[in-house]
């Protein structure tokens, strides 16, 4: 009998959140989030999309981080066999297992509006200077697919990899790394403007789509996210289960 593909999303949703890394992942996250839109807020006043924005200093790094352990954690709680013995079409399950951090990061983006609204609010109130409500659809809906374009390249990594310490080291160490190769002249910066992420989704970010460069952000996502991911689902496909 076939295992239908939005219960396996359903269970592959509980194990990214019922995992003991994973609580403590977004516990921080959460509490990092409230603690950087507040203190923000307090020091640089009730600027909404200044505050939203805030946020970014934890997602872009414990995002990706969630992205890696959604799809390592089966080879590293060696529970791949059970799960492959349910549903032998792994490609299912890798597919399952991909959808769950983009939708945490989507929910990270609103949950971070949710805070900064108020925030904007009482600091305004506190500081009795006017609020800046200053944050488009536009900016928010660009925020939100960086941060969705970033968790992916977690997930994509973890999935080529499969070991969620190689991935983490990969995917937080690509900024220092790409700044190095745009120091290697001519060459270095052009690479480092069409393959570096953080270069690439700089514009989408910041809501301003009409100064996205859609090659170059399509050059570095295929590097980072769709490759990687084929690539992972290919190996995760083959790999033998012990």
């Amino acid at each position: 009998m076939t295992i239908p593909f939005h219960r396996l999303l359903a269970v592959e949703l509980r194990k990214l959140l019922d995992t003991r890394s994973a609580k403590i992942l977004t516990a921080c996250l959460l509490c990092l989030t409230v603690a950087a839109i507040v203190g923000r807020g307090l020091y640089s006043g009730p600027g909404l999309q200044r505050l939203v924005w805030t946020a970014g200093i934890g997602y872009a790094t414990l995002l990706p981080v969630l992205g890696v352990l959604a799809v390592t954690g089966e080879w590293s709680h060696r529970t791949a066999l059970t799960t492959f013995v349910m549903e032998p079409r792994r490609w299912r399950v890798m597919a399952a297992k991909a959808i769950p951090p983009a939708l945490t990061a989507v929910v990270a983006s609103l949950f971070a509006l949710l805070v900064a609204v108020p925030a904007t609010a009482l600091t305004s109130a506190a500081q009795h200077t006017p609020a800046h409500w200053d944050l488009t659809f536009a900016t928010m809906a660009g925020w939100t697919a960086t941060n969705v374009l970033f968790v992916m390249m977690g997930t994509a990594l973890g999935a080529l990899l499969l070991n969620a310490p190689a991935a983490i080291v990969v995917c937080l160490g690509g900024t220092a790394v790409w700044s190095a190769v745009a120091l290697l002249g001519t060459t270095g910066r052009t690479l480092a403007e069409w393959l570096d992420p953080n270069r690439t989704t700089a514009p989408l970010a910041a809501g301003d789509w009409a100064d996205v460069d859609f090659l170059r952000l399509a050059a570095s996502t295929a590097l980072w996210i769709v490759f990687p991911l084929v690539a992972g689902v290919v190996r995760a496909a083959r790999k033998e289960v012990r």
